[in-house]
């Protein structure tokens, strides 16, 4: 069961630590990272970053601070060491934090000839990847063998914009080797970040998926009117429908109701920080899929684990009528009045 952390482990067997990808949720994982101190030395000297394009370095150097994402957040850019080429990024480091967004992510390793067996990997990409609709973890342990005492998830409730803020954050980090799980939190933890441990890897990566589309499913109800008293009900659903998913595909003993699970839900299905909540507001509000997608220029990660999850559920054919519902109006196109007015007629 999850445990929070208070003393520091040993931070030596991380080595160089690498943030991959540049957006918002990277920019507040290297703000963690950089920020980080343990008595008078920082515990981090310095991370290296990967961006893909080597325009956003050379903004980010000139105004020391990433010029798309985050941009109060200012950063001694002495101290990261900036790369656009993933395979001297990943040469160099240890721990590997990937924050690319899932239909991106195949893209940026096809440009990877460095093995990644040995390498500690973090992921902190809340989505499924598409065509083998794989959760990171199981994509890296299969597709590149790395074993999963080397995998890592970091689960929170957490938005990356209140990281910024330094407002007091809760993260999970989720691996089956716990001492690289207690390092890993230690590095994140702070007066205004408190980290603790599972070992529920496959629990969090797929709770951290569904959140997503029931967040989409909010902003849908919120976009057509509906109140906080159906919001409350949809939301009560939707944890029962995470919590049957969670059971048939890793039955395992775990409370639905810790913070990473359903406080995570509960952020990403409220918060205006929440993109799939913005993005599902507008559906509500008839927009199309595409022009929501050209207005927001931000990934919803939902949107594709919404199909990613259709097509993994018809294997297990746990009931979800939630996800049911998105995907019909995101896919189907079938109008988001009646689609929901269906869903409501069936809570109780």
């Amino acid at each position: 069961m999850p445990s929070f952390m208070c003393n520091f482990a040993d931070m030596n067997e991380l080595g160089n630590i690498a943030v991959l990808g540049g957006g918002s949720w990277a920019t507040a994982i290297a703000k963690m990272l950089l920020e980080k101190k343990q008595g008078p030395a920082y515990v981090n000297e310095r991370i290296w970053w990967y961006f893909r394009r080597d325009d956003r370095i050379e903004d980010f150097r000139r105004l020391g601070h990433n010029p798309a994402y985050l941009t109060s957040v200012h950063f001694d850019t002495d101290r990261i060491t900036f790369e656009s080429d993933i395979n001297k990024v990943v040469e160099a480091c240890q721990t590997l934090i990937f924050v690319t967004p899932s239909p991106y992510l195949k893209g940026h390793l096809k440009r990877l000839h460095v093995r990644l067996r040995d390498k500690f990997i973090v992921t902190a990409i809340k989505g499924i990847v598409p065509d083998e609709n794989l959760i990171l973890s199981d994509y890296f342990n299969q597709m590149y063998n790395v074993p999963e005492e080397n995998l890592a998830v970091l689960g929170g409730p957490s938005h990356a914009e209140e990281v910024a803020l330094n407002r007091l954050t809760y993260l999970t980090v989720g691996c089956s080797d716990r001492e690289k799980a207690k390092a890993f939190a230690a590095m994140l933890s702070s007066d205004y970040v408190k980290a603790k441990t599972s070992d529920d890897v496959i629990g969090i990566e797929y709770a951290s998926v569904l959140k997503n589309v029931y967040a989409i499913a909010a902003g849908i109800c919120h976009g057509l009117k509906y109140g906080d008293n159906f919001q409350a009900v949809l939301i009560s659903n939707a944890i029962q429908e995470m919590e049957r998913f969670l059971n048939t595909v890793y039955p395992i003993d775990r409370s639905i109701t810790e913070s990473v699970y359903t406080g995570d839900l509960l952020v990403t299905g409220y918060s205006n920080f929440s993109r799939n909540r913005v993005f599902g507001t507008m559906i509500g509000q008839g927009y199309s899929v595409k022009s929501a997608q050209l207005e927001m220029e931000m990934i919803a990660e939902g949107y594709f684990a919404t199909k990613c999850m259709k097509d993994i559920n018809k294997h297990l054919h746990v009931n979800m009528p939630i996800l049911d519902a998105v995907y019909n109006i995101l896919y189907e196109r079938i109008s988001p009045t009646i689609e929901i007015k269906l869903l409501s007629d069936a809570f109780r």
